[in-house]
């Protein structure tokens, strides 16, 4: 599920910035408008809740190394809240860094669209990082509301798996482009679909699903399509299973965007546990396993945690100077790289990052494909030797729960490719 482009994440925020991903900004606003008395905004129901989430992140300010991730995070807080002075400054003092963060794409800040102040920061971020476009038309599906969120490769028969959150179903897309259906939504009675994972040993699909009322499952499937297990975790507290990797010993390590926290399941006792990270994490999405099979990364709204899985160690990757690491709803990692699907720092963009030898510091950033028809809202990808497949155009923003809001504006979902450095 995309990183919210409201990023506050306890678990009832994350479930909110899930709905206000999914379509409910504009009933947001109606219901603002409503409390308006005698033309002084009330503040948000989540108030008391969101200033926590402020003072949380305060907190953390000396232990996460990118500033401006920080700094936007608060910004788009203080925007929510009504405090559109404190925003802006914290929003500028944001930009100043030159990291990438573009707030003309995030409607955390659509009311001041049209404001001098706005309009020149956001013209400036323009000039600062002008459109990239490398990647090109690959696949497209005609399904218009299905509403996609992951993407998976299968090397041993060269198709992909593509997910479908209002369809709550998996599609196959095979070498020329052909569409057909892997799991059929009305087969299982299955949840919204996110992320995808093939088990190269066996060929078996794992799958995240989840609804924002918090109710969440891991899926396995055979190579048919054939429902094998579903599992979920057996406390009462609410949880949304995005993303996952797999270990060769045959260990599921899932993102649970609701709840804050990274799972490992283990395939034979059945159970969840925690991968404690060393900081709170705010709506942990992305998640890649390292070459070394021992080595998590773990995106959030603020940036990219390594963990090591034997020893439950984990610290920031620091992105360095000029770049940020935040907001990545995709995440992959390729030959001591991280491939990331940006679409939490405003206007979205896809990048690569290589790593230092340690894995610890980014050494250089590649953008390899902003502001261009590719963008629009890409989610996930998956990698096919040295390009990168992603969704271009998930719609999410068109959907509102399980209902889609406007028919008229769906579109054919397209599969965008971008060669890797």
């Amino acid at each position: 599920m995309p990183v919210a482009w409201w990023r506050l994440s306890t678990p009832r925020l994350a479930l909110f910035s899930v709905l206000f991903l999914s379509g409910c900004f504009p009933l947001a606003l109606q219901e603002k408008e409503k409390e308006q008395v005698k033309g002084v905004l009330a503040e948000p129901a989540d108030a008391a809740e969101i200033r926590e989430q402020i003072a949380i992140i305060e907190k953390l300010q000396a232990v996460i190394p990118d500033r401006g991730a920080v700094l936007y995070f608060l910004s788009t807080a203080k925007q929510h809240l009504g405090e559109t002075r404190e925003a802006l400054a914290l929003l500028k003092e944001c930009l100043a860094l030159r990291e990438g963060f573009d707030p003309s794409g995030d409607p955390a800040f659509l009311g001041l669209k049209g404001s001098k102040e706005f309009d020149e920061l956001a013209e400036k971020v323009s000039r600062d990082f002008p459109p990239v476009a490398a990647a090109r038309f690959a696949f497209v599906t005609e399904e218009k509301d299905l509403i996609p969120e992951g993407l998976a490769y299968d090397a041993k028969q060269n198709f992909y798996y593509l997910s479908s959150l209002n369809r709550k179903k998996i599609v196959k897309i095979d070498s020329e482009g052909r569409v057909s259906d892997f799991v059929a939504g009305d087969r299982y009675g299955l949840l919204p679909v996110l992320g995808i994972r093939l088990d190269p040993a066996d060929g078996t699909v794992w799958a995240d699903s989840f609804e924002t009322a918090g109710r969440t499952e891991l899926l396995h499937f055979d190579s048919a399509g054939k429902l094998l297990a579903r599992y979920s975790p057996k406390d009462r507290a609410k949880h949304g299973f995005n993303d996952l990797v797999l270990r060769k010993n045959g260990e599921v390590i899932t993102t649970d965007s609701l709840n804050n926290q990274v799972l490992r399941f283990d395939p034979r006792s059945h159970e969840f546990t925690p991968l404690a990270a060393y900081r709170t994490l705010f709506y942990p999405n992305g998640i890649t396993l390292a070459g070394d099979d021992q080595t998590v990364y773990v995106a959030d709204s603020v940036g990219i945690v390594k963990m090591d899985v034997p020893s439950g160690a984990s610290r920031d990757v620091d992105p360095g100077p000029h770049t940020t690491l935040a907001g990545a709803d995709g995440l992959y990692w390729q030959k001591g790289s991280l491939i990331a699907v940006q679409n939490g720092i405003g206007s979205p963009r896809v990048a690569a990052f290589k790593l230092s030898k340690d894995g610890y510091r980014v050494t250089q950033t590649s953008v390899l494909e902003n502001h261009t028809q590719f963008t629009v809202l890409p989610t996930t990808g998956a990698i096919h030797g040295n390009d990168f497949y992603f969704i271009a155009n998930s719609q999410i923003d068109n959907l509102n729960g399980d209902k889609v809001m406007d028919v008229t504006k769906l579109a054919a979902v397209r599969i965008a490719v971008v060669r890797l450095p």
